[in-house]
């Protein structure tokens, strides 16, 4: 195509021109123009192959055949809307109910994570009666205003606050109030929740949700103490509220020991909403809610009808249905799981190496290293993680940082990332933080040696 010979300083500068530069990019003083995809690898104008350990959205790997195939296939026969009868929507449905507790039985097709949580907002509201709604400190939900409102993420760069919005202590046990040597920390974070919603109602509020991601990504790739979530959905049930759990960033197998990472909690534990994007879809715009009959109902009482024009469309599905085809006959999951703990334990051991890695923490391939000052204080490391992110691009490695402080560096891979790509990887990354442990031992050599003067001197 004639765009993909236009020289990367040419479309920079039209996209200077064209777009707002509030849609920022990766590495703005130097950006990467990528002009191809394939597996775990991406690829700029100039044919240099870089390996991708952030995209979750290509979950089964950028531009997989299969998936590319069922697209197209199904665009030469037919796309339309959902309000004619046709095989994928309901093959589709019957699918993911299959990855599914029973309970979760009514699917509703989107075409974005955002349009998936908002409408869990509007299906919890219509089903309690209920306003209001308990979320986690520095969650990202969304881009729509409705999720901007339940996104501290987002909300405390905007307008604040709203009354009918209550943020409750994210569970870290690293970082948080209550940290890895506490002997509960599970019933304590849920406590928090419980003290959320009494001081609500003493205010007269009433609570329709708890949204939470099932792994907290944004946050800093959390890992919530086993037990939390089931304690937090006994307090927000007795308030008359319903569990939202958003698995946009972190569903479909991407946990390693189960396709979905609410079931990290247990076999009992079933929220009463789940919302699906980003990976369902591997990079097309798809994106599902489940529910409960009993939920779905009241919904359907209001006698307003839901119809989302794109939404579960053929070739959506068509693609839907490629992806869980995929992740079943590349074994994905367990792949996910072997190849996670080989990384987490090749992480640990530059943690023992490197004073800078104050935790690593994950499971699967969603997994969160964590850099800091110091170990007392656990101070973010911010500008190391952006320099250290900034060094793996010149190695031709795209990661990214996470969290309050920009400090947790991310691995969200496609899901075929390799044992030799994470080998490569963390060689890589034990030779940029040893080569800047030197320059600071350096550094600190010269000032030894050449104490400052003193511009004071004592008068005699």
């Amino acid at each position: 195509m004639a765009a993909d010979r236009r020289a990367k300083a040419a479309t920079l500068d039209l996209r200077r021109r064209l777009l707002s530069s509030s849609c920022r990019l990766f590495f703005p003083e130097n950006p990467v123009k990528i002009i191809r995809g394939q597996g775990q690898y991406l690829y700029d104008e100039q044919g240099r192959e870089y390996l991708d350990c952030i995209n979750n959205v290509a979950h089964v790997g950028h531009c997989h055949p299969t998936v590319v195939q069922a697209a197209h296939e199904q665009n030469l026969v037919l796309n339309t809307n959902s309000r004619y009868l046709h095989d994928n929507i309901v093959d589709y449905a019957q699918r993911l109910s299959e990855t599914l507790p029973e309970k979760l039985s009514v699917f509703y097709f989107l075409n974005s994570g955002s349009e998936a949580n908002d409408l869990a907002l509007r299906l919890a509201r219509q089903y309690t009666g209920h306003q209001d709604v308990v979320v986690l400190d520095h969650a990202y939900h969304g881009h729509l205003s409705s999720l901007i409102d339940i996104s501290p993420y987002k909300f405390r760069n905007l307008d604040g606050q709203k009354e009918w919005v209550h943020v409750a202590p994210l569970p870290d046990t690293y970082r948080g109030p209550y940290r890895e040597d506490h002997p509960d920390p599970a019933g304590a974070y849920a406590s928090e929740v419980k003290h959320v919603i009494s001081s609500a109602q003493k205010k007269g509020r009433k609570i329709a949700a708890f949204f939470a991601e099932s792994l907290p990504s944004v946050s800093g790739q959390i890992i919530p103490p086993a037990g939390y979530f089931s304690q937090v959905a006994e307090h927000i049930r007795r308030a008359g509220g319903l569990f939202v759990a958003d698995e946009i960033q972190v569903g479909f197998g991407r946990v390693g020991k189960h396709f979905w990472a609410f079931q990290l909690e247990g076999e009992d534990f079933v929220p009463d909403i789940v919302t699906m994007g980003k990976s369902i879809g591997n990079g097309h715009p798809v994106a599902c809610l489940a529910t409960t009959q009993a939920v779905s109902r009241a919904f359907e009482a209001t006698g307003v009808e839901y119809f989302n024009t794109f939404g579960g469309n053929p070739v959506s599905c068509a693609v839907g249905l490629a992806v869980l085809d995929v992740l079943k006959t590349e074994q994905l999951q367990a792949h996910a799981t072997n190849v996670g703990s080989f990384l987490m334990e090749h992480l640990s051991q530059q943690k023992a190496k490197h004073p800078i890695i104050g935790d690593v923490r994950g499971t699967g391939l969603f997994i969160g290293v964590d850099l800091i000052k110091d170990e007392t204080l656990r101070t973010p490391a911010t500008e190391e993680a952006e320099y250290l992110v900034s060094r793996l691009k010149e190695n031709y490695i795209l990661l990214s940082t996470d969290g309050p402080g920009r400090n947790i560096l991310k691995f969200k891979p496609p899901m075929c990332f390799s044992l030799d790509n994470a080998q490569h990887v963390v060689a890589k990354l034990d030779d940029i933080l040893t080569d800047m442990e030197e320059k600071v031992r350096s550094c600190e050599t010269l000032r030894i040696k050449h104490p400052p003067e003193d511009t004071h001197p004592t008068q005699i």
